[in-house]
């Protein structure tokens, strides 16, 4: 009688420890969920400042989980856009900041920590896509091969990953433009955005577009009929009301086509703008703030006005 109350008490303990791992694997994954439910509202909040501790704490959080579950392909994706999103809205404009102050020590900080933000974001953005499909490694030699691995991506569903990747990439090289090895590269980052419009260009308010505008002009020698296409079709997706197309549209064609008129126009349109699109309420506001820093002199002079 004892040694089958001792081996029905092994059972139990046995069920217990053995189902105790998928518990907690359930109660992470709806963690994750949640946030992943939870984490538009922020794009909703005008203050740039209680968004910024806000998409910090919510990074934080998002580490934690990962490490309790690095199964998880939507802890991977929100790690992704989490740090790709935060270098550009929150520490690219801290370097800008301290640029147009004469703080060159304080930018060149502020830099290399948006570099190492975007590298996190790379990290994360590669390990999911070679989930579905490896060999990224060997993909990157060239544009060819580079392309070649993309035709593998061919759901819509692949697009929202590809292009959070693929800006990550390119915003990498914007802020460490000195290292001749990333500008090398830019051709990975650029190949993911097109392969995700070419999924779903209407993606985030047609923001592939955005990117891929910015990028054809980024010197004055670059495709600029090409890079104004794009800036159209953008404008189009969004109606106007994404003032952040408008912004970048701005800083990279009119300032490489020396249209003056055209550039500060547009930089006061976005100025004047009401609440155009109240869920991307933050990121008008971010336009409006770099509107404003775009219009003074410093800027200006950049481009050659």
């Amino acid at each position: 009688m004892r040694s089958r109350s001792v081996a029905t008490f092994a059972a139990a303990l046995f069920a217990l420890t053995s189902t105790s791992g998928c518990i907690k694997k359930t109660l992470i994954k709806g963690q994750i969920d949640g946030i992943a439910e939870a984490s538009p509202a922020i794009d909703t909040f005008s203050d740039v400042e209680v968004a910024r501790g806000a998409a910090f704490a919510g990074l934080s959080q998002l580490e934690g989980l990962h490490k309790l579950l690095p199964s998880s392909d939507k802890g991977l994706y929100l790690l992704a856009k989490g740090w790709a999103g935060a270098a550009f809205a929150f520490i690219e404009d801290d370097a800008e900041s301290a640029d147009d102050k004469g703080d060159g020590a304080s930018a060149d900080y502020h830099r290399a920590r948006a570099r190492a933000a975007y590298d996190r974001a790379l990290a994360y953005g590669v390990e999911l896509l070679e989930r579905d499909h490896k060999g990224f490694e060997t993909a990157r030699r060239d544009s060819d091969s580079m392309h070649a691995w993309l035709k593998q991506f061919d759901d819509a569903d692949d697009a929202a990953e590809l292009l959070w990747v693929g800006q990550a990439w390119v915003s990498r090289v914007n802020v460490a433009s000195d290292d001749p090895d990333l500008v090398a590269e830019l051709f990975v980052g650029v190949a993911m955005i097109e392969q995700s419009v070419a999924l779903d260009e209407t993606l985030f308010y047609g923001l592939g577009h955005t990117i891929l505008g910015a990028y054809h002009a980024r010197t004055a020698m670059g495709e600029l009929d090409e890079s104004l296409q794009h800036f159209q079709r953008a404008l189009a997706i969004n109606g106007g009301k994404a003032l952040l197309t408008k912004f970048q549209m701005a800083r990279s064609y009119y300032c490489q086509k020396s249209d003056q008129a055209s550039y500060e126009k547009t930089l006061r349109e976005i100025l004047a703008a009401g609440d155009t699109l109240p869920e991307q309420r933050l990121q008008n506001s971010l336009a409006k703030r770099r509107a404003r820093r775009y219009l003074g002199i410093t800027r200006e002079r950049n481009c050659g006005f």
